[in-house]
């Protein structure tokens, strides 16, 4: 199991358990569809690319046009 997995930051950082796994479809997606990852890939496997792109913010779900309520700690710039 991913370590950033068993903590719920990650968790937190997006408003939930199942934005969390909608964002991490979505994006692992783009991944396997041949998008350039945004982080260091050594070593990584395609899901722990996507969980280090959220966890450094690189990677978010966007509020404003998903017309998702954002976590209540998110700030919105």
């Amino acid at each position: 199991m991913i370590e950033a997995l068993k903590h719920d930051d990650v968790i937190e950082k997006v408003g939930g358990r199942f934005k969390l796994t909608s964002l991490i479809q979505k994006r692992w997606l783009e991944i396997m569809r041949g998008a350039r990852p945004l982080v260091d890939t050594a070593g990584k496997t395609p899901l722990e690319v996507v969980i280090d792109e959220i966890l450094q913010g690189k990677v978010s779900i966007d509020y404003d046009a998903s017309n998702l309520s954002p976590p209540e700690h998110a700030s919105r710039d």
